[in-house]
């Protein structure tokens, strides 16, 4: 029963309501049925209840016992031993009834706070700032699906909410939505994994099902710059650069570094920082526009003066270093290029022009940034391919000699297609593959080859085929080609991962080739020669050239001063990026086959 003075108040409280319908009166059905509702006593009755409740929460109690349970079973053991009174046997009794028992378990476990949830510990890569975003979803699972699909979102490749539908667990919960990012389910972190590994997870979870979730609306107050990731195909070092506006906002990268864009607002100055450093903080860093406008506003540099060498003296041995544009390597498989032949003083004159206009009017845009995405490459993934691009007698032919010499069970090379007859000690399918010229000419017509060239009346090819063989027997394809033809695997299928071989500083190659020679074939007049200061700028003209129009495909650059240097590096480079959890490729890629495409994209989801 409510006390007078409670009843007073709830009285007043009512009459006030009623009495702000007075002015109502002219619909005099609605004005009964709201009276009557207000009068009702179990309206009475929940008044008091959340009266009697306010004032039970203003005392704060505190449990005297948390463990009443089991202080009740140890009293009901020691009373069994005091006696045999009614009234022993009756509190015996009371303490032994599941009534009470289960009363006494409610106690503890309200008096612990076990009712409340137990939150998994936010996820590593979530910032201090963003901890309100992450939030904890907990459905009763039963026999029906959750009601909803997951994906792999390939920009960012988080596991996400696809579809949501209707009548299903997820849709009457209201507590996911499409677009959500899914952290964890049960407390299993889902980075790195695919939708159909999921699945088991939640086939094992028994009653009910937690997820951490990144809910959609979150995510869309984030930066879209969050999700644009470029490759720097260029050094920075703002220490070095006047027209920083601030040096200490600046942040320095290295060629190949990725970096995480998060404003491009301004034109000449964005703001990005390094990925993988969580407490790397975002700097400025010079636009594309600014770097290309810097690159064209430089001066040319002046060609170098031609320096005769001075040949080898009688009697000395010549180093047997296959670094060759005309090289033969003789193991099976490993041919010499059919990109063949000495330039003639007018070709070289030519180039000489073409690299002096190029310095001096730019019409090559420099490489900058290049767009990225990740790529989590599965075990059961074929090899990415890696191209060797390099100018001739720059060495790219001995690094691809010697990678497969240290692991032949590692890496592999194409075997070339050319029309020419076989000869005695040739082997079909090991030194070539002999095919007719009809047969060679209709598959350039289907675009078969990845390069192939014309020497001495015969074909000669590196077709797509021989590299898919390769790649089927699980190992890395080496490929050697001209950096023109890298458009033709430059694919989301073959994901090559490219290496540019450029030679030293003049000076160098003039220390380190001096006792070089070339190998060329058996039939020519003068097999064997040393380079000569020719070579040298042709190399480095050649060099300039590709690195100017086809730069921004280089995923390495290697410079090759001394051999055995530049081996180790190339072999523990490619060691790393195979061994990596994350690879970077471009961005273009994603949706670049149409074949690929749904599956690229994240088109194809999983039901949960």
């Amino acid at each position: 029963m409510l006390s007078r003075t409670e009843h007073r108040g709830v009285c007043r409280l009512l009459s006030s309501v009623m009495s702000g319908t007075e002015s109502h009166t002219d619909r005099e059905e609605d004005y009964r049925f709201l009276h009557s509702m207000l009068m009702e006593k179990k309206l009475h009755l929940l008044f008091k209840i959340h009266e009697r409740l306010k004032r039970f929460e203003k005392r704060s109690p505190i449990p005297v016992q948390e463990h009443a349970a089991s202080l009740a079973s140890d009293l009901a053991e020691e009373l069994i031993y005091q006696g045999r009174r009614d009234e022993v046997k009756e509190l015996v009794a009371l303490f032994s009834k599941p009534n009470f028992k289960s009363l006494l378990c409610v106690h503890d476990a309200v008096a612990q706070r076990d009712f409340e949830p137990t939150l998994p510990p936010l996820p590593d890569d979530v910032l201090e700032d963003d901890e309100d975003a992450v939030k904890i979803v907990s459905l009763v699972k039963t026999k029906d699906p959750l009601g909803a699909t997951i994906k792999r979102d390939k920009s960012t490749g988080a596991i996400v909410v696809a579809r949501i539908m209707r009548g299903g667990a997820a849709d009457k919960s209201g507590l996911i939505h499409e677009g959500d990012e899914l952290k964890e389910v049960n407390g299993v972190s889902l980075e790195h994994r695919k939708p159909k590994e999921i699945l088991p997870l939640l086939a094992r979870s028994q009653g009910e099902v937690t997820f951490k979730i990144i809910p959609a609306s979150s995510k869309e107050e984030m930066s879209s710059a969050k999700k644009l990731f470029m490759r720097a195909l260029f050094d920075y070092n703002p220490n070095e650069d006047p027209t920083v506006p601030c040096k200490d906002a600046a942040i320095a990268f290295k060629r190949g570094d990725v970096l995480q864009i998060v404003s491009m607002e301004d034109d000449t100055w964005w703001q990005a920082c390094h990925i993988g450093d969580r407490n790397a903080r975002a700097g400025l860093i010079p636009s594309q526009q600014l770097h290309e406008r810097r690159v064209a506003l430089q001066r040319p540099k002046a060609l170098f003066k031609p320096r005769r060498v001075k040949p080898p003296d009688e009697g000395e041995v010549m180093e047997d270093v296959d670094y060759g544009a005309i090289t033969g390597i003789h193991i099976a498989g490993l041919r010499r290029s059919f990109r063949l032949g000495r330039k003639s003083s007018l070709a070289r004159e030519a180039a000489r022009c073409r690299r002096w206009s190029t310095g001096v009017h730019h019409s090559v845009r420099p490489p900058t940034y290049m767009e990225v995405i990740p790529y989590y490459r599965d075990p059961k993934d074929t090899h990415r391919l890696v191209v060797l691009v390099g100018p001739g007698g720059v060495g790219v032919n001995e690094l691809k000699r010697r990678l497969l010499i240290s692991d032949p069970d590692r890496y592999g090379v194409t075997v070339p297609h050319t029309t020419r007859e076989k000869r005695r000690q040739e082997n079909e399918g090991v030194d070539y593959h002999f095919v007719s010229i009809h047969m060679f000419e209709e598959d350039i017509l289907n675009h078969r080859f990845v390069e192939y060239g014309r020497y001495r009346g015969h074909y000669y090819g590196t077709s797509l085929d021989s590299v898919h063989r390769v790649m089927a027997e699980g190992k890395v394809c080496i490929l050697d080609v001209h950096p023109s033809k890298i458009k033709h695997v430059y694919t989301s299928e073959f994901k090559p991962y490219v290496v540019f071989v450029k030679p030293p500083r003049i000076e160098e190659l003039r220390l380190t080739r001096r006792r070089a020679k070339f190998i060329s074939k058996k039939d020519d007049k003068n097999p064997v020669r040393v380079f000569s200061e020719e070579d040298f700028e042709d190399m480095i003209n050649s060099a300039e050239n590709m690195e100017n129009q086809c730069g921004h495909l280089f995923d390495k650059v290697i410079v090759n001063g001394d051999i055995a240097v530049a081996f180790r590096e190339l072999k523990a480079d490619l060691e790393k990026m195979e061994e990596a959890d994350v690879q970077w490729v471009p961005a273009e890629w994603v949706c670049s086959s149409p074949t690929k495409a749904r599956r690229s994209c994240g088109h194809l989801d999983s039901w949960i």
